[in-house]
């Protein structure tokens, strides 16, 4: 019988202290493995080299680091933006962008292969879902786009393929190991989690004691259209999802951004505006306005720049920050899930 191999890169340092104490060694050398993982990001055990030849081929032989193979990257010639396409241990393909600002480098991560929410408008999840990553899989995502960039990445957002809440115990290891002083030391206000709205798990969030950021995908003002665009809206209603907003806020004292993929003739409208703005109204809240990059799968086409100006306006009416995203990497397949579907293709 083959033994799977335990994982390293995603164990947190009292769980590394408690498997090299198994293995009969001094306790000070988790910190050491901690550290080649983390802050050194090697890939293998013979880069340990503070650690004996002895000791490396019992970890060869009992453990694994995990890691990401990098098969195709992008990069726009508008802005910069780095699209790459990663390949994990089993073959599956994932994707990950880097996005850099004037205030530093943010890497958007995938938390799974793929998608089972069903949004309309996304293609990460025309296929479904493959599997959910572990948390050694996402930080692999940010320690190789930070080598390739040969700068340090200061933000993540938990924005890629997959719904970070569906696959809960994997990401919030993956953000307390970002987050260890012993590792990249990472702050969580530099972190944002986007979820399409699971209730029950937004709950268990909010009892994390975390500090990132929570990102709700709405776009929509009322459950007629958001059911249509997005299937998961039928098992998670908007009164029950704005209270549970309302609840997080309060528990954690965090504001929580609304995302509102504005789609031409679907969601854009005055009156959905209008709508918007009553119901997040008093709210400790920003909607962030997206103007969405087309899917070809989809018959879904974007909103003007005047719509959509024209939009946040009439939402700022009901004292509520709102924000146009920047576009980026448009030349690239950036939208979520695009590249990594046509390298499914070809």
């Amino acid at each position: 019988m083959i033994v799977a191999k335990t994982d390293l890169k995603s164990m947190s340092l009292a769980e590394l202290q408690l498997f090299v104490g198994e293995m009969g060694e001094a306790k000070f050398r988790a910190k050491q493995i901690f550290n080649w993982l983390h802050q050194k990001q090697i890939s293998s055990f013979q880069e340990m080299t503070n650690l004996s030849e002895k000791f490396r081929a019992r970890l060869e032989e009992t453990a694994k680091i995990s890691g990401v193979q990098m098969v195709e990257k992008l990069v726009s010639k508008e802005d910069g933006t780095r699209k790459y396409l990663f390949a994990l241990e089993n073959g599956s393909i994932i994707e990950s962008v880097l996005m850099q600002y004037d205030y530093g480098n943010t890497v958007c991560v995938s938390t799974q292969a793929g998608c089972r929410m069903g949004c309309r408008f996304c293609a990460s999840t025309i296929d479904g879902v493959e599997r959910s990553l572990t948390a050694g899989e996402m930080l692999s995502q940010v320690y190789a786009i930070q080598k390739d960039l040969g700068a340090r990445i200061s933000g993540v957002v938990l924005m890629g393929s997959g719904e970070p809440l569906d696959n809960y115990e994997n990401v919030m290891r993956f953000i307390r190991l970002l987050n260890s002083p012993e590792g990249q030391n990472m702050g969580q206000r530099h972190m944002t989690l986007s979820t399409c709205g699971l209730i029950e798990k937004m709950y268990d969030l909010a009892e994390e004691n975390l500090q990132i950021t929570l990102a709700v995908s709405l776009h929509a003002p009322n459950d007629e259209i958001r059911q249509q665009i997005m299937p998961v809206a039928k098992a998670n209603p908007m009164d029950r999802l704005l209270r549970a907003c309302m609840d997080y806020t309060d528990k954690t004292k965090r504001r929580i951004t609304f995302e509102y993929a504005l789609i031409h003739g679907v969601n854009d409208s005055d009156a959905c505006a209008r709508e918007l703005g009553r119901q997040l109204q008093g709210m400790l809240c920003h909607v962030n306005l997206i103007p969405m990059n087309p899917v070809k799968e989809r018959n879904f086409t974007k909103s003007n720049t005047a719509r959509v100006q024209r939009f946040a306006e009439l939402v700022q009416q009901s004292n509520i920050e709102t924000t146009i995203r920047r576009r980026l990497g448009s030349d690239i397949d950036a939208a979520c899930g695009q590249l990594r579907r046509r390298y499914m293709e070809k």
